[in-house]
C-alpha cells in the first residue's frame, strides 16, 4: 500500500466511523482510533522500526483495531477484522501482511497477547493513556461507558477495576517502560490512596 492509498483509506474509515459510532462510546470512540494511530509511530521510532512498510502496516492496524464497535461490543477484535477485510481493495496488501495486521489487532484484546514486536507496539499504543497527563480526563470517558454498557453496575465498582487492571498491566516496549510506566505508576498510588482503608 502507498503513503497515498492510506492517507485515502484512513479520510474514509474515519469518516464513516465520525458518522456511525454510538455517541455513547465515550472511550471507544474517533479520539481513541486517532490517539492509537499517532502512539503506533511514536512508539515506533522509539523502538527503532526502521521499515517503513512495519510502521504502515501498525498504522493500518491501529486504523482499524477498533471498528468492530461499529457492530458489537464484545469481542469487536473479530468484526474489526471482518471490517478491515471489507474495506482493504485488492492488491493494497499481501496474504502475508494482512496476516500480520491480523495478529496486531487481535493481540489488542484484553488481556493482551503480543508474539512480535509490532504487535507490542500497537498493544502498548492502545493503552498509552495509562500513564500520560490526560489519564484522568480518558479514564472518565471509558467510566461512562461501562455505566451505560453495564460492565460496571456504579461508580463504586470504578476504582477497584482500576486498580486491578494497572496491577495486572504492563508495558511491553523499552519505550513505553520508560516514557509512560513512571506516570501510571503515579496514578496506581494516587488510586489506592482514594481507596477507603479497612
Amino acid at each position: 500500500m502507498t503513503e497515498l492509498r492510506f492517507v485515502e483509506l484512513s479520510s474514509s474509515v474515519l469518516s464513516f466511523m465520525e458518522q456511525n459510532l454510538e455517541p455513547k462510546l465515550t472511550y471507544h470512540n474517533l479520539a481513541h482510533t486517532k490517539d492509537v494511530m499517532k502512539q503506533v509511530e511514536r512508539i515506533a521510532i522509539g523502538e527503532r522500526v526502521a521499515e517503513q512498510g512495519d510502521i504502515l502496516l501498525l498504522k493500518i492496524a491501529a486504523l482499524f483495531h477498533d471498528t468492530g464497535f461499529l457492530e458489537t461490543y464484545k469481542h469487536h477484535e473479530e468484526k474489526s477484522v471482518e471490517f478491515m477485510l471489507r474495506n482493504l481493495e485488492e492488491g493494497d496488501l499481501s496474504e502475508a501482511e494482512v496476516e500480520r495486521v491480523k495478529g496486531m489487532i487481535m493481540a489488542t484484546k484484553i488481556p493482551q497477547s503480543p508474539s512480535n514486536n509490532l504487535e507490542q507496539i500497537i498493544c502498548d499504543a492502545d493503552l498509552d493513556y495509562l500513564g500520560r497527563d490526560d489519564f484522568e480526563k480518558i479514564a472518565n470517558g471509558l467510566k461512562e461507558e461501562f455505566l451505560v454498557y453495564g460492565v460496571i453496575k456504579s461508580e463504586a465498582d470504578w476504582d477497584p477495576l482500576q486498580i486491578k487492571f494497572f496491577e495486572m498491566h504492563s508495558y511491553f516496549t523499552e519505550t513505553c517502560r520508560t516514557d509512560r510506566a513512571p506516570r501510571k505508576k503515579l496514578h496506581l498510588d494516587q488510586l489506592k490512596a482514594k481507596q477507603p482503608q479497612i
